[in-house]
């Protein structure tokens, strides 16, 4: 009996080893490839190395560290959008992705699109930043300072262009330093 009560480890029952619930993910996966689905119809295909799922915050949210690989499909099922970015967190409350780190997009057009940051609100349908961004088109390439744009990276404005800009000759134009007769 001396034996089993001198050998015996000694456990804390107070909890302190996991203090924080809200700091540790309910799940870790690797090697993550997988589709989402809305209204059982496939919106996005996910890949990343690592995903963490923290649901006990306040603000609810999945955790991409080592990066992330989507697809968004249209109802057809082609892909009309792609995105890589070093890390990502998705706030799953809002549906609002923040895209960090090398963040390179693609859209239907082939219009590649290029920033350290890119948030998405799935709810407005709006991709934005703050900060530069590269739009590599086929003639050519655009750069600025502060973009918005709706999913589809279709129909986008960059806030704050930068550049050497060409200007096309059109022969029905006058010219602005001339006076009309």
């Amino acid at each position: 009996m001396l034996f089993f009560v001198s050998c015996s480890p000694s456990i804390k029952k107070d909890g302190s080893l996991c203090s924080n619930r809200d700091s540790v993910p309910v799940m870790v996966t690797y090697d993550v490839n997988t589709v989402i689905s809305d209204s059982g119809i496939t919106r996005y295909r996910v890949t990343a190395p690592e995903w963490a799922v923290y649901d006990r915050t306040c603000e609810p949210y999945w955790l991409f560290p080592k990066g992330i690989h989507l697809e968004k499909f249209d109802e057809q099922l082609e892909v009309y959008a792609k995105v890589d970015a070093d890390s990502a967190i998705y706030f799953s409350d809002t549906e609002i992705w923040h895209l960090v780190g090398n963040v390179n997009a693609m859209n239907v057009e082939g219009e590649h699109f290029e920033s350290e940051l890119l948030i998405v609100s799935q709810n407005e349908d709006r991709v934005y930043t703050d900060k530069f961004i590269k739009i590599t088109q086929k003639k050519r390439i655009i750069n600025g300072t502060g973009f918005e744009s709706n999913q589809t990276l279709s129909r986008y404005t960059i806030l704050n262009p930068q550049g050497v800009f060409p200007l096309e000759d059109n022969e029905e134009s006058a010219d602005s330093t001339q006076t009309a007769q």
